[in-house]
């Protein structure tokens, strides 16, 4: 049986890895987020305010990016007792803990409802509204938000055939949303798995303690 000196090393092994781990995710939500901005690299459409938002309100930049790095700092320096923690008490520990698992339980839930959101409401793109009705019309929108018969993400048949413009819309927005939907989901994970180690590590010292 492992002894409490033992556990609590592996403890703040596995801390340090969880906050690198959840440090990456964080930088790779943001660049994907930051890819949601510019449709085909085309920054055009973000200085002509056409772009959806679900990408302007940049969970992925301040929620899984900011949040989550901030959070994964903390981790990574209780990880290698750096500063205060070098020899903190017990409840210094659990209030850090506590405190990098709610911002990053935070910021991973707000990415990960926005993303759903975002796919289930479709791209913001130029469409034809005679698709939808008898009008002849060119505009901005959401033409996939109020089609309850079709599901876009499931019928490939309009990807091409809705959006005009950007071009491939539709790809762009499922492949960068789910990624973001993704990242949100494994930095989730990975709260729950830190929330887990912090109690871990916080018995064992206070066993070694006794």
């Amino acid at each position: 049986m492992l002894s409490p000196s033992c556990t609590m090393a592996c403890s703040r092994t596995c801390s340090r890895i969880l906050g690198l781990s959840l440090g990456t995710a964080a930088l790779f939500a943001a660049g994907t987020n930051v890819a949601l901005l510019f449709p085909n690299w085309d920054v055009t459409y973000l200085l002509r305010g056409l772009i959806g938002r679900h990408a302007m309100l940049g969970s992925g930049l301040w929620g899984g990016g900011l949040m989550v790095l901030t959070a994964a700092t903390l981790i990574s320096v209780m990880g290698w007792r750096y500063c205060c923690f070098s020899k903190s008490v017990p409840c210094l520990s659990l209030l850090t803990a506590l405190f990098s698992s709610g911002l990053a339980l935070l910021g991973a839930l707000i990415c990960f409802i926005t993303s759903g959101v975002a796919l289930k409401d479709g791209p913001f793109c130029m469409f034809d509204v005679s698709f939808f009705n008898q009008t002849q019309a060119w505009k901005y929108g959401y033409p996939f938000k109020d089609m309850h018969n079709r599901n876009y993400l499931y019928d490939h048949s309009l990807w091409n055939s809705v959006c005009r413009e950007p071009s491939k819309a539709v790809v762009w927005h499922v492949s960068f949303f789910s990624t973001l939907l993704c990242i949100s989901l494994f930095q989730l994970l990975l709260v729950v798995i830190h929330f887990i180690n912090s109690f871990l590590g916080l018995f064992c010292s206070l066993c070694e303690k006794q």
